[in-house]
């Protein structure tokens, strides 16, 4: 923190369908105002890898194939939301994901005297995003990225990083991304509405550079 210290809490949560580029926003936000950037995958793995009971908990579903459960879940976040770091505020990252999982959320920091101060919706229309997913390279070797148009390697489908060649991952062909979308649509965009009826969701367009949209994120969250 800065000698400029935060009265006001930042616990955020991150909305938009998949490839919106709310992953990237999380990061910038959690950078610029010294919070953590929180993504459930993360924390499952740190709880596995430490050996936690939640973890070990959560492990027993995720070894047969199967969702860890809301509650475990919420649990697991609030263990992490617990820590010292978090004191003034986070942002979430991939959850909530339904409204049932949202509404357990809740209900756990409404019990702690606490709840969620924004959700921010990044905003893209889905063609934008099957343009840009479906646009994505990836090094079969060293894991760089590219983009067709918006960062394209030096040499046509050759990584710049280590020359080998680069592929257009399974997940970002077009008929994958329209499922993941139609999924998003389905289960995820409830949730625009269950927090605009809060009072608390924030929309920002997310078809305009990353620098903009982070332009608009701090317009909304104060410098």
């Amino acid at each position: 923190m800065t000698d400029e210290s935060w009265e006001i809490q930042m616990k955020i949560i991150m909305l938009g369908a998949p490839g919106a580029g709310k992953g990237t926003q999380a990061k910038m936000i959690a950078e610029k105002y010294s919070i953590p950037h929180i993504s459930t995958g993360d924390i499952f793995r740190a709880n596995i890898s430490q050996g936690t009971e939640l973890g070990m908990e959560a492990k027993k579903f995720m070894d047969q194939g199967l969702l860890v459960p809301d509650e475990l879940t919420v649990k697991i976040l609030l263990d992490r939301v617990a820590k010292e770091d978090c004191k003034n505020g986070y942002v979430l990252d991939g959850f909530p994901r339904t409204i049932p999982q949202a509404e357990v959320l809740d209900k756990a920091l409404t019990e702690l005297g606490d709840k969620v101060d924004y959700a921010i919706n990044v905003d893209v229309p889905d063609e934008s995003i099957i343009t840009r997913m479906s646009g994505r390279r990836a090094c079969v070797k060293c894991g760089a990225t590219y983009h067709v148009k918006y960062n394209a390697p030096k040499a046509e489908d050759v990584c710049d990083a280590c020359g080998e060649g680069l592929v257009l991952r399974d997940d970002d062909h077009p008929e994958t991304v329209t499922k993941r979308l139609n999924v998003y649509h389905d289960q995820t965009q409830p949730l625009i509405e269950y927090y605009s009826k809060k009072d608390i969701l924030k929309a920002v367009d997310g078809t305009v550079d990353m620098k903009d949209v982070f332009g608009a994120i701090v317009a909304i969250l104060g410098e």
